[in-house]
C-alpha cells in the first residue's frame, strides 16, 4: 500500500482526509438523489395536470425549474 513509508501521524491524517472526502461524496450523492426524485415527482404531477403553483409550493422548485421540467415533459 502507498502508506507503508509514512509515520503513524501522517497515515492518520491521510485517513481522516479520505474519510471526510468519502462523507462529502455521500452527502452530495444523497443531495443529487433527492433532486432527481423531486424532479421525477414533479414531472408526474405535471402529467396529472396539477396546478403549477401547488407543485411549486409542494416541491420548493423555482418557477424557472418548473418551466424547464414542463418543457422537457412534452
Amino acid at each position: 500500500m502507498f502508506l507503508c513509508g509514512l509515520n503513524s501521524k501522517s497515515t492518520d491524517m491521510i485517513s481522516e482526509v479520505l474519510r471526510k472526502e468519502n462523507e462529502r461524496q455521500r452527502r452530495e450523492g444523497r443531495r443529487e438523489g433527492r433532486k432527481e426524485g423531486i424532479q421525477e415527482i414533479t414531472k408526474n404531477l405535471l402529467k396529472l395536470g396539477i396546478d403549477i403553483e401547488d407543485i411549486k409550493k409542494a416541491t420548493g422548485l423555482s418557477q424557472k425549474e418548473l418551466q424547464n421540467l414542463a418543457q422537457s415533459n412534452n
